[in-house]
C-alpha cells in the first residue's frame, strides 16, 4: 500500500515586507547600539531574501496595532502575541487547506483526518476546528494537532497521514502547517537574535495525503527518516518566555549540519546523495542551503527551489519546505526527491519521495 500526496497549495498574508523595508525598521529601533544597528543591517544585507508576508499590516503601513506603532516595535506580553495569531492563524490555515482540497479533486465530505502543525501559538478551540469548519469537513474527522516542533515539524504530519493511508486504504488525509512567525518579533542587539529577526516570516501550506489511486501528479511516499545530531541539543530552542516566543539559532547551525547531514540521511538514501533526482531542503537561512549543497556535493541548481522559496517567502517555519515541494510538483519533478527540514535539538527530519504522473 502506498500512501502518496495527491496536493500541495499554500497561503500567506497579503501584506508584504520587502526586506530593505524590514531592515531600516528593526536597524532604526530607539535604543539600539551602534554595533547592532551595523549587524542588523548586515544580517539582513545577507539573508539571501528580498521580501516577507507578514499578519502585522503595521510593519508596511506605519500604522498602529498591538504589536507595532508609528514604525516602533511594541513591547508586549505573551499573552497579546497569542491573541493576534488566534485572529489571524485560522483563516490562513483554512485558505491553504480550501486550495489543497480543490487542487486534489478530492471532496470535503471525503476527508477522514486532519492533522494540523503550529509551533507560534497556541490556543484551544484552535486552527484544527476552525479548518472543520471553514472546509465544512465532517465533524466526525479525526483531529491531530503537531505542536511546537519547530522548522521540521511537517514530517511528524506527514509521517502520521502516511501511517494512516497505509493502515485504511480508503482514508483520506489533510494536513495544514500554519505559522506567524512575525507576531515574536522584538528587537535586540544580540546578533543570535538578530539572525532570527532577519529571517521569519507567515505562511500556511496544506497536503492532502491518501493511498487512492492518483488523480494527477502526484508524490509517493518511500520513507522517513529522524535523526538528533549529536552534541546540538542547545544549538537551536525555541522557547515560550514573557515577552513572546524566543528563538535562538547558533551561528554553529550551519556547520553542524553541513558536518553531519552526509552520514545522518545514509540510511534514507542507500544510494547516496547522488543517486536523487531534486531536492527540497527547508531553507532555514543562505548559509544553511550554502553548507548542506557543499556537503553532499551537489550541483548549483539543486538547491535552485529552496533558495527562491527563501528569496520570495523567507522562513516561515513549518510550513517552508511545503513550499519547495510546490514548487517542484509544479515544475515537473521527476524521479526520486528528498526532503528535509531540521528542527530544535538539533533535530533533522526527511523523507524520501517518489514523483508520479498524471495516470
Amino acid at each position: 500500500m502506498t500512501a502518496r500526496i495527491h496536493a500541495i497549495e499554500t497561503a500567506v498574508p497579503g501584506t508584504v515586507l520587502t526586506q530593505d523595508r524590514a531592515r531600516d525598521v528593526f536597524a532604526g529601533q530607539p535604543g539600539r547600539s551602534r554595533l547592532g544597528e551595523r549587524l542588523t543591517r548586515a544580517a539582513f544585507d545577507a539573508s539571501g531574501i528580498r521580501e516577507r508576508h507578514t499578519v502585522l499590516d503595521a510593519l508596511v503601513t506605519g500604522g498602529e496595532s498591538e504589536l507595532v506603532a508609528d514604525g516602533l516595535i511594541r513591547p508586549a506580553a505573551t499573552s497579546v502575541r497569542t491573541g493576534v495569531y488566534a485572529a489571524h492563524a485560522p483563516r490562513l490555515a483554512a485558505e491553504a487547506g480550501e486550495r489543497a482540497l480543490a487542487a486534489s479533486g478530492f471532496a470535503a465530505a471525503e476527508v477522514t483526518q486532519l492533522v494540523t502543525v503550529s509551533c507560534t501559538g497556541f490556543v484551544a478551540p484552535g486552527p484544527d476546528l476552525d479548518v472543520v469548519r471553514a472546509l465544512g469537513l465532517p465533524t466526525r474527522t479525526a483531529r491531530l494537532h503537531v505542536g511546537f516542533m519547530g522548522c521540521c515539524g511537517a514530517f511528524p504530519a506527514l509521517r502520521a497521514a502516511d501511517a494512516v493511508c497505509r493502515a485504511d486504504p480508503e482514508a483520506v488525509v489533510l494536513v495544514v502547517c500554519v505559522e506567524l512567525c512575525t507576531v515574536h518579533l522584538a528587537t535586540s542587539d544580540d546578533p543570535e537574535q538578530i539572525v532570527a529577526m532577519s529571517l521569519f516570516a507567515d505562511g500556511a501550506a496544506a497536503v492532502v495525503v491518501s493511498a487512492r489511486a492518483a488523480r494527477g501528479p502526484s508524490l509517493a511516499i518511500d520513507g522517513f527518516l529522524t535523526e538528533v545530531l549529536p552534541d546540538t541539543l542547545e544549538e537551536m530552542t525555541w522557547r515560550i518566555g514573557d515577552q513572546g516566543f524566543v528563538m535562538r539559532l547558533s551561528s554553529r547551525v550551519p556547520a553542524e549540519l553541513g558536518a553531519t547531514v552526509g552520514p545522518a540521511l545514509a540510511p534514507l538514501l542507500p544510494g547516496g546523495a547522488a543517486a536523487v533526482d531534486a531536492w527540497a531542503v527547508h531553507p532555514g537561512g543562505r548559509a544553511i542551503l550554502d553548507r548542506l549543497e557543499e556537503a553532499l556535493e551537489l550541483p548549483p541548481a539543486a538547491l535552485g527551489d529552496s533558495r527562491a522559496v527563501l528569496a520570495d517567502f523567507g522562513n516561515m517555519s513549518s510550513p517552508t519546505v511545503l513550499f519547495v515541494l510546490r514548487r517542484l510538483l509544479a515544475g515537473g519533478a521527476r524521479g526520486s526527491v528528498c526532503a528535509m527540514a531540521f528542527g530544535p535539538g538539533l533535530t533533522l527530519e526527511a523523507a524520501l519521495l517518489h514523483a508520479e504522473d498524471a495516470p
